[in-house]
């Protein structure tokens, strides 16, 4: 257990218009930081676009729908099930045949 605090850091993160400190695996730093900055981008897209004319919470809400969608989006490209079911078709194919053939 000693380890794994050795192995957490503490780190600020600015995002959009506020300052967060979060306790984040050492290994995880730049993907915090990554996200921190994906987010503050996609906030001031939809902040310039439809300030005066939408709440905060509706911009913050909007933004949290695009960056799900985009994590949807990149999940749904490394879903590998659909290949692994025919490597799994493939290999029990080539194993009966190489059983028929000894």
């Amino acid at each position: 257990m000693p380890d794994q605090k050795k192995d957490r850091l503490r780190i600020r993160l600015h995002v959009y218009d506020e300052e967060i400190e979060v306790l984040v695996n050492r290994d995880d730093e730049e993907y915090y930081r990554s996200a921190a900055k994906y987010i503050t981008e996609r906030y001031n897209a939809y902040a310039q676009a439809y300030k005066g004319r939408k709440s905060d919470h509706t911009i913050a809400l909007m933004t949290l729908v695009d960056v799900g969608l985009a994590y949807q989006k990149e999940h749904s490209h490394n879903d590998t099930l659909p290949y692994d079911n025919v490597l799994a078709r493939l290999t029990a194919e080539i194993e009966e045949v190489l059983r028929e053939n000894k």
